[in-house]
């Protein structure tokens, strides 16, 4: 009996003292995942600012889609979208103020040559042809330039844009001097058009051309880079700051990779790119959202194997023309104000 006993007492010590083994174990194991492991510390993100060239619509899609879909934060980005000053994205890119954001090869050529540059350049093609021409309700005459003639088009009186119209108009052997220019105050199209207020308006067919045709507005329409090719520019572009992607080619190059991938997924779900593009921005008509988005998801790549590319015939074609029409105070040298080295490869 008392060897029994005493037996029992050394299993109950035995076991008492693996039992306090097992808690001290447990507690230091306990104590040991109380603390965040370095695996489980949240990745700071690196922060990137886009800014638009006006509101939200779709032009921006692929954008929103990327930072819906979580493509930004998957390559590490905390990316920030926001609307432009009244200088525009040229300036806020152009300070650092914003990393990326939207222009077009037109309106940015002062930010890129002569005394006033900055450090912007545009690395991505948001959609491969320029889809502008002039508006007009059906029936006037205005299915081609030459029709403009004795016509009220609506200019913002800029160089650029009274010089393509000469062009086009007297290549269809029309006098540009014929045309009533009167400053443009037009906001909406279709209510500018139904209202005579102006009988031609120059426009992006994937937005307001769509409009007219979702208000089921009779219209007539043509094209710039259709009547010559020299105007088949880029617009509109992303644009970055050259002195940042130059500091910061990895994060430019992430940035680049995760837009594509939000285009490509536009180009593939129109759909639902739509509705997302409605998520972020309500205010929007969600039948020309839906219309518009389906007439882009076509026109983002067009005939390009890959999204973004800018080629550079075309992009000097334009700015030589500009060089010969002496439109700008300097020469515009070759290749200015692009680079494809961003893109993914």
């Amino acid at each position: 009996m008392k060897k029994v006993t005493k037996l029992a007492a050394l299993l109950l010590t035995a076991a008492l003292a693996l039992g306090i083994a097992a808690g001290c174990a447990a507690q230091k194991t306990s104590d040991t995942s109380s603390q965040p492991s370095a695996a489980d510390k949240p990745v700071e993100k690196t922060k990137v600012t886009f800014v638009l060239d006006w509101t939200p619509n779709t032009n921006h899609t692929g954008l929103y889609v990327a930072q819906d879909k979580g493509y930004f934060s998957d390559a590490g980005l905390e990316v920030e979208i926001v609307q432009p000053m009244e200088d525009g994205a040229e300036m806020l890119v152009g300070a650092n103020k914003a990393q990326f954001g939207v222009s077009f090869q037109d309106s940015m050529l002062p930010a890129v040559a002569g005394d006033a540059q900055i450090p912007i350049e545009a690395v991505a093609a948001l959609v491969q042809h320029n889809t502008s021409g002039i508006i007009s309700l059906k029936g006037q005459g205005m299915d081609r330039p030459k029709g403009m003639e004795g016509k009220k088009y609506a200019t913002w009186d800029l160089p650029i844009e009274k010089a393509t119209l000469k062009q086009v108009i007297e290549a269809d052997g029309g006098d540009f001097s014929k045309v009533e220019l009167i400053p443009s105050t037009v906001t909406d199209e279709v209510s500018a058009l139904q209202s005579h207020m102006v009988d031609a308006i120059w426009i992006f067919y994937g937005w307001a051309g769509i409009a007219a045709e979702t208000a089921g507005l009779s219209t007539d329409y043509f094209a710039f880079k259709d009547i010559d090719p020299v105007f088949d520019y880029y617009t509109p572009v992303v644009i970055g700051n050259t002195d940042w992607m130059k500091s910061n080619p990895d994060t430019a190059k992430a940035f680049l990779s995760a837009l594509q991938k939000g285009y490509e997924f536009a180009i593939e779900q129109p759909e639902e790119a739509a509705e997302i593009l409605l998520k972020n921005a309500p205010e929007l008509d969600k039948e020309l959202v839906k219309a518009s988005q389906k007439y882009l998801s076509k026109e983002y790549k067009a005939e390009v194997t890959q999204w973004g590319f800018i080629d550079p015939a075309r992009w000097n074609a334009f700015y030589n023309w500009i060089n010969d029409n002496n439109l700008f105070a300097v020469k515009i040298p070759e290749n200015t104000g692009f680079s494809n080295e961003y893109l993914p490869q």
